[in-house]
């Protein structure tokens, strides 16, 4: 009775993994071996996609580095100043509750509204960006922005920065400095260490964990990127922001080549699993878990 009581309570988490996400990766599995426009009957072509993706497609080896170019300014960025605003909010001082709201504001608000704000924001004409350069500056020249080929990626690196150093990741990181034991920071003032000291050769081994698991999901969100750069950029100007996942959406839903789309798509996905499995094969290797015995 009790086993069937937990599969009940399972039930609705296993019909939701089966019917959202292992049902869609088996057929876009199969789809990424046929020609597939929504409307006809899937046609069997093999491996036609996976080639044609490698040997024709000028658009997949751009939007791949361009994706992997984001992720790598992005992710250390985030991480160093979502890991500063914890450490300053871990200090106890007085209206740290109201900073903490003001830091997981971001977060809140959805990616189409923020890349709106921030299409006004950075507006080359009437945005406040580049009204305040023209004035500290006195020159009439001013950044494109997101219609600059130039400026566009600066923007959105810019704007993923506003939204990932506040929220869950921000959040994570105060969860694990609040785990540190006191008596290991007692510990380390009676043997004399200092601020620096006491941070990193307490705090930093300790919160590794968090470190690595902000890590993980940072690369794999910041390889996912799409909605900020659909609603601003759209891919543009001039293909400077065409990630990769806004490459599989022009495939699937405006050209409606749902085989290719899916074979762009398990590449993609294989690539993640590949870089994932890196991540964590080699974290033994600076990963500190307390009680841990080798």
């Amino acid at each position: 009775r009790e086993a069937i009581a937990g599969y009940l309570f399972l039930s609705p988490w296993i019909i939701g993994l089966a019917c959202f996400i292992a049902g869609p990766m088996l057929a876009s599995g199969y789809l990424s071996f046929t020609r597939y426009d929504m409307v006809n009957t899937p046609e069997w072509v093999g491996l036609k996609n996976f080639v044609e993706i490698f040997t024709k497609d000028r658009l997949f080896w751009p939007s791949m580095l361009l994706t992997f170019r984001y992720a790598l300014i992005v992710v250390p960025f985030s991480l160093v100043g979502s890991l500063l605003a914890a450490v300053l909010l871990n200090q106890g001082l007085r209206g740290t509750t109201w900073f903490r709201t003001f830091f997981f504001l971001p977060h809140l608000t959805p990616i189409v509204a923020a890349a709106v704000l921030w299409g006004w924001i950075f507006n080359p004409d009437v945005g406040p960006v580049n009204y305040w350069i023209r004035t500290i500056t006195g020159s009439s020249d001013a950044p494109g922005w997101f219609r600059d080929p130039d400026w566009a990626m600066a923007g959105l690196i810019i704007m993923a920065m506003w939204g990932a150093i506040g929220g869950n990741t921000m959040l994570i990181f105060l969860a694990g400095l609040q785990g540190v034991p006191q008596e290991l920071y007692d510990a380390a003032v009676v043997d004399g260490a200092g601020v620096w000291a006491k941070f990193r050769n307490v705090t930093l081994p300790m919160i590794t964990p968090t470190i690595f698991f902000n890590m993980v999901l940072g690369i794999i969100g910041a390889l996912k990127v799409f909605a900020a750069a659909f609603v601003a950029t759209s891919g543009g100007p001039a293909y400077a922001t065409w990630f990769y996942a806004l490459h599989i959406y022009a495939k699937a839903f405006q050209y409606f080549e749902m085989g290719y789309a899916s074979a762009l798509a398990w590449i993609f996905f294989i690539v993640l699993f590949i870089f994932t499995y890196i991540q964590f094969r080699y974290s033994k290797r600076w990963v500190y878990y307390a009680g841990e015995v080798d």
